[in-house]
């Protein structure tokens, strides 16, 4: 099997004879010694494109955009498909359940998800003529699922199966706005309810439940936080993003926010005092004929954490340049990147979130490529 290596947005192909090619693909699993040494040294990771995963998709399946995913205790992955299909490729194929949970060889194990308790189709929307917009998944410590559409009035709880709605907080097209609706003017409400959730966490330690409510430009720009029965705790607002996109809890304790078209991560405490700010300006690879820079997406959409126990570094999708940037957790400092704009293995289409599972591997969805990638480490020289 041949592997292409990324490392700093290069790419570069292993060729050669077979004794190469062998040797090559046994460095995709590296020792645990290997990594944790060239971690706590500070050395970037490196990785590279796992063309075995994931595996074709079962009965002609036809998926839409991948709005997000999310790694539970065994290291499976559950993709969230939007099913936002082009005219005329059902032809050809059958539409992909909204939930598609892969094992760690990439196989299809599990599929579910009920259009009528979801939260409901969005017209007019980048690829096909509607599309759920499902945006954020998150197990919690009892392995269970959550899941949020984004714009959407609720979150849901289920079962890891999804067989089961264990809990539904908010009210499916009932939005925290002035009329109720989605056109309405954004409340940021002292309450459960919402108009974008972008991401969930569930801290372990007491089942807080922490919402994200600040995907869309025109909706509420908050980070909400209720008790484990859905009561609304506290909130803190952050006026001045545009999309607060991202929420991600380090272990010890700091809540990293992504503020999207500011192309920043934000770093809060757990009552949402503000710590420190880490800045990521970037630059197109060709500037306009006029000089006139416009983001495609932001730099900061979505943020994952290496699993090492002092969680070394951060993987970043930086949308803006088609590539996840590696940055150094402590100094905010981006040490590497990983990929480029393309649609080759390991390169990217519109990637819009990252995960990391318990092997320190990496998973990058799209939503206009409509693929997930999986990166596997190689120890470093």
């Amino acid at each position: 099997m041949r592997r292409r290596e990324f490392v700093a947005g290069l790419a570069s192909t292993v060729v050669g004879s077979p004794i190469v090619m062998a040797l090559a693909a046994c460095l995709c699993v590296p020792s645990p010694w290997s990594v944790a040494y060239s971690w706590a040294q500070g050395i970037a990771p490196r990785y590279e494109v796992d063309f075995s995963f994931p595996q074709p998709f079962p009965d002609l399946w036809v998926t839409g955009g991948f709005g997000g995913h999310c790694i539970d205790a065994q290291d499976h992955v559950l993709l969230l498909n939007r099913q936002d299909v082009l005219d005329g490729e059902l032809n050809s194929g059958h539409l992909a359940p909204l939930m598609i949970e892969l094992g760690p060889t990439g196989k299809v194990v599990h599929s579910w998800g009920d259009p009528n308790l979801v939260e409901g189709t969005v017209a007019g929307l980048r690829n096909g003529p509607i599309q759920f917009r499902l945006h954020t998944c998150h197990f919690d410590q009892d392995n269970n699922v959550w899941i949020a559409s984004s714009p959407g009035g609720m979150i849901q709880k289920y079962t890891h199966d999804g067989s089961k709605l264990l809990q539904q907080i908010g009210r499916k097209g009932v939005f925290d706005t002035s009329d109720g609706t989605i056109k309405g003017t954004p409340l940021n409400s002292n309450a459960a309810r919402f108009t974008s959730p972008a991401s969930i966490q569930v801290d372990r330690q007491n089942g807080d439940i922490y919402i994200a409510d600040g995907e869309s430009r025109d909706g509420n720009s908050r980070v909400l936080v209720l008790d484990a029965n859905g009561s609304f705790l506290r909130q803190w607002r952050i006026t001045d993003m545009e999309s607060v996109h991202c929420m991600a809890f380090a272990n010890d304790g700091t809540v990293y926010v992504c503020n999207r078209y500011g192309n920043q991560i934000r770093l809060y405490d757990k009552m949402g005092n503000f710590k420190r700010t880490f800045d990521y300006p970037w630059q197109p690879a060709t500037v306009p004929a006029d000089g006139k820079i416009e983001q495609s997406g932001g730099a900061t959409v979505a943020l994952a954490f290496s699993r090492d126990p002092a969680q070394t570094f951060m993987f970043v999708v930086n949308q803006n340049n088609s590539r996840i940037d590696i940055v150094e957790r402590q100094s905010g400092k981006v040490v590497s990147t990983l990929g480029q704009i393309g649609n080759l293995p390991g390169q990217f289409n519109q990637p819009h979130s990252v995960a990391v599972d318990l092997r320190n591997n990496l998973y990058i969805v799209e939503n206009r490529g409509r693929r997930i990638h999986k990166f596997t480490q190689k120890p470093n020289p």
